[in-house]
């Protein structure tokens, strides 16, 4: 079992940047794939962005490609998504998500998701 707590949100004007931080805690979180998706009110849940184990691939959505980066931290059991010239389209709730599986390409999780979910962190982004 993985568990996963973020922190980071808030409310941020448009343009601006917020970094979210996802704690994990389980025996073998560090050998997991960790991701982040979002949900914006009244839309379906979607994939914003991936890195592997050992943080040395990474795969983003075509939506906040250029303006985030992942990383991670297995050493604190972190992995951060660091958000750029935010746009009011932002605004939803992020959750940090892991998954023991690996495939050949970090897309994989854009289509199938991963296993293990966080309660998720509000951001909000302003005009």
């Amino acid at each position: 079992q993985v568990q996963l707590v973020e922190s980071g949100g808030g409310l941020v004007q448009a343009g601006g940047s917020l970094r979210l931080s996802c704690a994990a805690s389980g025996r073998t979180s560090s050998s997991y794939a960790m991701g982040w998706f979002r949900q914006a009110p009244g839309k379906e849940r979607e994939f914003v962005a991936a890195i592997s184990w050992n943080g040395g691939n990474t795969y983003f959505a075509d939506s906040v490609k250029g303006r985030c980066t992942i990383s991670r931290d297995n050493a604190k059991n972190t992995a951060y998504l660091q958000m750029n010239s935010l746009k009011p389209e932002d605004t939803a709730v992020y959750y940090c998500a892991a998954d023991p599986r690996v495939y050949s390409s970090l897309s994989y999780y854009q289509r199938y998701g991963m296993d293990y979910w966080g309660k998720g962190t509000l951001v909000t982004v302003s005009l």
